[in-house]
């Protein structure tokens, strides 16, 4: 399993960013599909998930600024951003696994397969 994210770059504060990431190697269908991000200095936390049913789940902090949406016919998952604070900055990875139960989605330790990460950088 290989999964690339791209997208990432340096945006003005309420500005937008539009992450993907591409899978190979899985049948993308029956996987969950995670958002997570990591600042400096500070532990990977959730951003958000799409399970294999179309089901999303989001974290509080960025509910209603971003979307993550998945094309299973493309192998693709994708975060767009939209009004990006300071404290958005952080490399995202997107991640993927296949057994990930409901009451552990918004864990990173559920997630079996990462990407490289993609760095955001927000300035106030």
């Amino acid at each position: 399993v290989q999964l690339q994210a791209s997208g990432g770059g340096l945006v003005q504060a309420g500005g937008s960013l539009r992450l993907s990431c591409a899978a190979s190697g899985l049948t993308f269908s029956r996987y969950t599909l995670g958002w997570f991000r990591q600042a400096p200095g500070k532990e990977r936390e959730f951003v958000a998930a799409v399970r294999y049913s179309g089901h999303i789940y989001y974290a509080d902090s960025v509910k209603g600024r971003f979307t993550i949406s998945k094309d299973n016919a493309k192998s693709t998952v994708t975060l767009q951003m939209n009004n990006l604070k300071s404290e958005d900055t952080a490399v995202y990875y997107c991640a993927a696994d296949s057994g990930v139960i409901l009451s552990s989605i918004r864990k990173a330790s559920a997630y079996d397969y990462w990407g490289q990460g993609t760095l955001v950088t927000v300035s106030s």
